[in-house]
C-alpha cells in the first residue's frame, strides 16, 4: 500500500505519511492459512490475527475480527481525528476506548457465531493493530501476535505476550531458556472470541518519521529473534521487509501460518524539524533520566508517557508554590524554571529537569515554590493517572515502588551524611570555643 497522510489538520499531522505493506503466508506445513491482515492507510488502520479453531474456523474468527474491528473504528474515526486535532487526555482515553470497544465487539460476535454453529464452536484468534490519529498512534493487542517497534537505531517490543509462558517469566517461576522448550509455550491465556469478552491491552505512541512499525503473527516472531529485526528494517526498504521475513520463517521450518505488516513513517523537512517532533523525543529522552522510572521497560516508559499532558507557563509565572499541596511530577521539556525557598533561589532547572516527584506519593504540601524565569513548557504526571495505570499494569507497580524505595533511601543516606558533617563542624566549633573566648 501506498503513503498516505496521518492527519487533517496542522502542518505536522499533514507532513507525516505512512508506507504500509503485508504479506500473509500458509507457511510449509500447513493446509490452511488461519491468518487473516488489512492494510488500510486511507483509514490509517493495520492489522494482524491469528485465528485458531481448527475445520477452517480459525481462518472465519481472524477475518471477521479484522472486519468488525474496520467497521467499528469506520464508523467513528472522528475520534481518532480528534486525537490528531488536539492530543488532550480525553481524546487520547476516547481514542484507546474505540480501540478497545472494537475488539470486543468482535469478541462477542465470533463468540455469538461459535455458539449457534458447533463446527465453529471454541474458534477464536490473536489480534494485533495500530489505529493511526495525527501523531499519535493506538495499539490494540490481544494474544501472542506481536508490534515492534523500530526508532533511532533501536528495536522495541510494544506488546506483552499472552501466553502460560509469558506469565511464567514474568512470575520469575521459569528461566528464559526454560521458556524456549516448554511444552506450554504455544498455550494461549487470553484470544478473541474463546469467551463473550476479553481484556485488552492498549497503548498510545506518539509516531515520528523515520519510525517502522512491524506487526506480525506468531508464525513469524516464532522463527525470527528480536534481534534480528533491527538489522533487517535497516538494510531493506519498507516493501521488501514482509516477503524476506516470510522467507526467513519458511526457510526455518515454516511450521504455522506467517503474517507481517510493515508501517513506514515519513515526514519531509518540515516535520522532521517540527517542534512536535522534538518535543516527542524530549519527553521520552527526560522521562528515561528520572529515577523513578529508568528500570521501566521502553513499553512501560511509553505507557507512562500516554498518561502524561503538556503546560505551557509564561515567565514569572508560578507553577508550584511553597506550601500548598501537590499530586503532579512536573518535566521540562523547553525553558527554565528556578526553586524558590522562602522567597530565596536556590537552584535553577532547564529542559530535561524535574521537580515535584513526592506529589505522586501523596498530597504533602510542597516544599518549595517553582517559577518559570523564561517560557516554559512541562510534561506533567498526575498521582491519580499513575496509580490508575499501577493498578492495571503490576509488573510496572512493582518496578515503580522498588524505584520509589530507592529514590527515598538515597535521599535518607544523603540526609544522614548532611547531619553528621553539621555535628563534626558543630564539635569542632565547641572545641575551639574556649581557645576563642580566651
Amino acid at each position: 500500500m501506498r503513503s498516505h497522510p496521518l492527519g487533517t489538520d496542522g502542518a505536522f499531522a499533514v507532513a507525516l505519511t505512512t508506507e504500509a505493506f503485508g504479506l500473509t503466508d500458509v507457511g510449509r506445513k500447513r493446509q490452511h492459512n488461519e491468518d487473516a491482515m488489512m492494510v488500510d492507510a486511507s483509514l490509517g488502520l493495520f492489522m494482524v490475527a491469528d485465528g485458531m479453531g481448527g475445520h477452517a474456523a480459525g481462518e472465519v474468527a481472524s477475518a471477521r475480527a479484522t472486519e468488525v474491528v474496520k467497521q467499528h473504528i469506520a464508523a467513528n474515526r472522528h475520534l481518532l481525528k480528534d486525537l490528531a486535532q488536539n492530543p488532550t487526555a480525553d481524546s487520547r482515553s476516547a481514542a484507546a476506548a474505540l480501540v478497545e470497544v472494537a475488539v470486543q465487539r468482535a469478541c462477542a460476535d465470533i463468540y455469538r457465531t461459535a455458539m449457534t454453529d458447533a463446527s465453529k464452536r471454541g474458534m477464536g484468534t490473536t489480534f494485533v493493530c495500530l489505529a493511526v490519529g495525527g501523531n499519535k498512534g493506538v495499539i490494540g493487542h490481544v494474544g501472542d501476535s506481536r508490534v515492534y517497534l523500530v526508532r533511532h537505531g533501536q528495536c522495541h517490543r510494544l506488546t506483552e505476550d499472552h501466553t502460560l509462558v509469558a506469565a511464567q517469566l514474568k512470575a520469575g517461576t521459569i528461566t528464559k531458556e526454560q521458556a524456549a522448550t516448554s511444552q506450554y509455550r504455544n498455550v494461549i491465556t487470553r484470544a478473541v472470541g474463546i469467551q463473550e469478552s476479553v481484556q485488552v491491552d492498549t497503548l498510545i505512541v506518539d509516531l515520528m518519521p523515520g519510525d517502522v512499525f512491524l506487526l506480525c503473527s506468531d508464525g513469524l516472531h516464532g522463527y525470527i529473534e528480536d534481534e534480528e529485526i533491527l538489522p533487517l528494517v535497516a538494510g531493506l526498504q519498507p516493501g521488501d521487509l514482509p516477503r524476506k521475513l516470510v522467507e526467513m520463517a519458511n526457510e526455518r521450518g515454516g511450521k504455522d501460518n506467517i503474517t507481517a505488516v510493515v508501517v513506514k513513517v515519513a515526514g519531509d523537512s518540515a516535520a522532521l524539524a517540527s517542534e512536535e517532533t522534538s518535543e516527542a523525543q524530549s519527553r521520552m529522552e527526560a522521562l528515561r533520566k528520572i529515577p523513578l522510572f529508568r528500570h521501566l521497560t521502553y513499553k512501560e516508559q511509553t505507557a507512562v508517557l500516554s498518561i502524561a499532558t503538556t503546560r505551557t507557563y509564561p515567565a514569572g509565572r508560578e507553577i508550584v508554590v511553597e506550601g500548598q499541596p501537590g499530586e503532579e511530577l512536573f518535566v521540562v521539556i523547553r525553558g527554565r524554571v528556578a526553586i524558590e525557598k522562602n522567597g530565596v533561589e536556590i537552584a535553577e532547572l532547564r529542559s530535561g529537569g524535574h521537580f515535584g516527584e513526592m506529589g505522586l506519593i501523596d498530597n504533602a504540601p510542597r516544599s518549595a515554590t517553582v517559577r518559570a524565569t523564561e517560557p516554559t513548557r512541562t510534561m506533567v504526571i498526575a498521582r491519580s493517572d499513575l496509580m490508575g495505570l499501577m493498578k492495571r499494569e503490576a509488573i510496572l507497580a512493582v518496578k515503580m515502588l522498588w524505584s520509589f524505595v530507592q529514590v527515598l533511601s538515597d535521599r535518607l543516606r544523603a540526609t544522614n551524611s548532611e547531619l553528621s558533617e553539621a555535628r563534626q563542624e558543630l564539635a569542632v566549633a565547641q572545641a575551639i570555643q574556649p581557645f576563642a573566648e580566651d
